[in-house]
């Protein structure tokens, strides 16, 4: 069944008076969230850094680019696999790390809920390190689909290394190091409300139940929580340099990417570094305001790749952002704030809904347009508007 049979299956069942359960487009369901979600959550998720500019134009951005239709090409067929790290993935698509994914579902398990998600849909999952299950219970719930885990790497190497090989053991195909989180950016949503759910110890159950971060603790997590929290701040955020790549690929034979590449420089030293793909994103406006969009930045990045594989996020709010995306040279593009959305409304229907809608209006949008297949989304099927953007 091609992704684009999912308006067919909604109109049929509207026949029958019924009529989706969750929205159809993203501002709705933005809406919907946020009367659904505890404000303390909602800020968080929803909020970036500063006066949010940055997260504004990582949306804006896509507005810029237009896809040129082209006709009598024939699109009756789709083709959306694609090769990645040995594996076929059915769609160029994966749900991107979001650290408090667990606290928008309203049974308070997101994290299970985006993994079977992607079970059911056959949507790779990148699970964060700061989740409220541990990353083992998350991995069990993804099957066959291809599951990824994010590092943020700690101070303490022991650490690291032993989320790694935790990973290994649990199935993860990937590591992805995520570089631009190892101090929180200025958050005045958040600082407005003194709130930061970790030093409340929400989603630190990796930490909680790892055996080198337990070893650093006088008593057991569930006996003294604050110790444990305090302790957590200690280790938490390592700023990396170029001299630790040798020891971060020493950890594992799993694929290694890098997230958080904006430079085309950057991009260059690591693929000669030897890591295995770079990962194209400014953490969807969340760490720093006033930068690059990170679209902006995606063409230089995957110039410099040299031909590794450049995943990409920030800004994707629908099937026809992924699709820009994936024409200025991403080879599979992350979806993070919309899958949050869907969560909070309703756990892993919520989430396969949102899934199924962008991959939906993806393959209507390549039909329609005439691009059968991934490799006709090349940068010379983009015009580029030039419009002013909203800010």
């Amino acid at each position: 069944m091609a992704y684009g049979d999912y308006q067919n299956e909604i109109y049929l069942n509207g026949l029958g008076g019924v009529v989706p359960e969750f929205p159809m487009d993203f501002a709705e369901l933005e809406a919907r969230a946020q009367a659904a979600l505890p404000p303390s959550v909602w800020s968080y998720v929803a909020g970036g850094a500063g006066d949010e500019h940055t997260q504004r134009a990582n949306t804006a951005a896509f507005r810029d680019w237009g896809l040129i239709p082209r006709m009598l090409v024939g699109a009756s067929q789709r083709d959306l696999t694609v090769e990645l790290f040995g594996a076929t993935w059915p769609a160029p698509v994966f749900l991107a790390p979001i650290g408090v994914i667990g606290l928008c579902a309203q049974d308070g398990h997101g994290d299970l809920a985006a993994a079977r998600a992607a079970a059911r849909t056959g949507v790779p999952m990148v699970a964060s390190t700061l989740s409220v299950d541990p990353l083992e219970t998350v991995a069990a719930e993804l099957g066959d689909t291809p599951g990824f885990f994010q590092l943020y790497t700690p101070t303490d190497r022991s650490l690291a290394e032993s989320l790694v090989q935790r990973a290994e053991r649990a199935g993860y195909q990937g590591i992805v190091v995520t570089l631009d989180t190892w101090v929180t950016g200025w958050r005045p949503r958040d600082l407005a409300t003194a709130n930061f759910p970790q030093l409340r110890g929400h989603c630190l159950s990796n930490y909680f139940t790892d055996p080198v971060f337990r070893a650093g603790l006088d008593r057991a997590p569930e006996d003294d929580p604050g110790a444990a929290i305090l302790h957590w701040t200690q280790v938490f955020g390592n700023p990396l340099t170029w001299t630790d790549l040798d020891w971060l690929r020493s950890l594992t034979d799993l694929p290694l990417i890098l997230k958080g590449i904006c430079h085309p420089e950057d991009a260059r030293r690591a693929r000669d570094a030897g890591v295995d793909a770079l990962y194209c994103s400014n953490h969807g406006g969340r760490q720093a305001n006033g930068g690059l969009p990170a679209l902006d930045a995606l063409p230089g990045v995957v110039q410099a790749a040299g031909g590794l594989p450049v995943l990409f996020d920030s800004g994707v709010r629908s099937g026809a952002d992924a699709v820009k995306a994936l024409a200025l040279g991403a080879t599979a593009v992350g979806i993070g704030r919309p899958y949050a959305y869907g969560c909070a409304l309703g756990g892993t229907d919520g989430i396969v809904h949102v899934l199924r809608a962008i991959l939906a209006e993806l393959d209507l949008i390549m039909a329609v347009d005439g691009y059968p297949t991934l490799a006709d989304l090349v940068p010379e099927a983009l015009q580029y508007v030039s419009s002013p953007r909203r800010n």
